[in-house]
């Protein structure tokens, strides 16, 4: 599992201990030195029983605003420490994975993009993956690439806005002010090329809807350059930031026996020191033709999450770069009848035009017999779609592997042992989004 990729630039000398700097390891993952910080003992090796009659059961949420959504968490407390917890969901019961079942492969792309709504275009591209998969079709490279960009930039999104809603976690509401300032230039340039800044719908199976609009290059230049500055402000408002420290260090700890054990993936994964990162371990689209580092922690802490966090967007800036200046020419998806629509203009023109265009909209595309698992890395961890075709225009089935859902296992065991305040920073942390846990 060790990266071997080259030529990121050295992080910078002002940020030279533990956990203001990752370093490098073997040319490509950029690991916490093991400087002692605040101890951080295992879950295991704190003594927090208590005779039943001093404990209290308490719940936090599903209305608390730190619990992200429609999460209940129920503690049980000896004083303000934390004995046991469970996270109960269920609360927004989509049912997107039956829902599926009664729609066509070209409708299901509207579906699933409602799950991650902070990674929508994520949620699209594992669905598009699994059908073109089943279909056998090869997409052109431009399709590909345009993929990666959005991808990339909607982790950027994400990234962002997790650092505003943490930081409000802990009481920096300047951070919130910043996260969703930089996360609106993104939105924006996803309205100019999709129509929408959410639920796009704009990755589907044979490419995307469309191309990317006139000077999408000054656009992308522009949010590239304005988030890597502000960045670095990021850095001096919170990195340093004692409160901030007091609260993220040592809190939250997961061991990487703990987090392989509960399948969890992400950056709760990579914080225990396990460089596990789909798009470098099980490479997809075309990571494996640019250069990014993965970037893990030591101590798998709160700040170890953060740290992470913050400096993948500064990974995804610099994949943005790369996919900027090797976009090739061409078609933006596959110029196959049966699968994708033809042109508006060609409608008025062509009575073959006109019938396939009808076809695809009342009755989709047909997928051969057969089952298919495709994952991909979504700002949560692998987002994996397996899926059963019978033949016909709709899934007979479908299951999501929704990180966020699979990612809440691990609040227990981070919980386990700390204070009620703690619990706040901890949850965030794991930064479930409830409408794919309850997908």
């Amino acid at each position: 599992m060790t990266d071997t990729s080259e030529g990121a630039q050295e992080l910078s000398a002002r940020r030279a201990t533990r956990p203001d700097e990752l370093r490098r390891e073997s040319g490509a993952v950029l690991r916490l030195p093991e400087v002692p910080a605040i101890p951080a003992p295992a879950s295991g090796d704190i003594d927090v029983e208590a005779p039943d009659d001093e404990t209290m059961i308490i719940n936090m949420g599903p209305q608390h605003p730190s619990t992200h959504g429609v999460l209940r968490i129920m503690m049980e407390l000896d004083g303000e420490t934390v004995l046991r917890t469970k996270p109960v969901i269920g609360y927004l019961h989509t049912g997107m994975e039956k829902t599926a079942e009664e729609l066509t492969y070209v409708q299901g792309a509207t579906n699933v993009t409602r799950m991650d709504y902070l990674s929508p275009l994520n949620n699209e591209l594992a669905w598009s993956l699994a059908v073109e998969t089943l279909l056998g079709v090869e997409l052109p490279p431009r399709a590909i690439w345009v993929r990666m960009l959005l991808s990339e930039l909607q982790r950027m999104s994400s990234h962002l806005m997790w650092l505003a809603t943490n930081g409000m976690d802990v009481g920096s509401t300047t951070m919130m002010i910043f996260g969703f300032r930089e996360r609106e230039m993104v939105l924006a340039f996803f309205e100019k090329t999709t129509g929408l800044r959410m639920n796009h719908n704009f990755i589907r199976p044979g490419g995307t809807a469309a191309d990317l609009p006139d000077g999408w290059e000054d656009d992308v230049e522009l949010i590239c350059d304005t988030v890597q500055a502000r960045l670095d402000d990021y850095d001096e408002l919170l990195t340093g930031q004692p409160i901030f420290r007091e609260r993220m260090e040592g809190v939250g700890v997961i061991t990487a026996e703990e987090a392989l054990a509960l399948s969890a993936t992400g950056p709760i994964l990579r914080s225990t020191g396990i460089p596990w990162d789909l798009r470098r371990s099980m490479p997809y689209l075309a990571y494996d033709q640019v250069d990014f580092d993965v970037i893990v922690g030591t101590y798998g802490d709160n700040f170890d999450r953060y740290a992470i966090r913050i400096n993948e967007i500064r990974e995804s800036i610099r994949i943005v770069r790369q996919v900027m200046e090797m976009m090739p020419e061409g078609d933006y998806r596959v110029q196959d009848k049966k699968v994708t629509p033809p042109p508006r203009a060609r409608i008025d023109e062509s009575m073959e035009a006109l019938i396939h265009h009808f076809k695809i909209s009342t009755e989709g595309f047909k997928v051969p017999v057969g089952e298919v698992y495709a994952a991909v890395e979504s700002p949560r961890g692998e987002l994996g779609c397996y899926l059963v075709a019978d033949g016909t225009a709709k899934p007979y089935r479908l299951h999501v592997r929704a990180p966020s859902f699979v990612n809440l296992q691990s609040v227990p065991v981070m919980l386990h042992g700390g204070l009620v305040a703690d619990a706040v920073a901890t949850i965030s942390s794991v930064d479930p989004v409830m409408g794919e846990v309850d997908r």
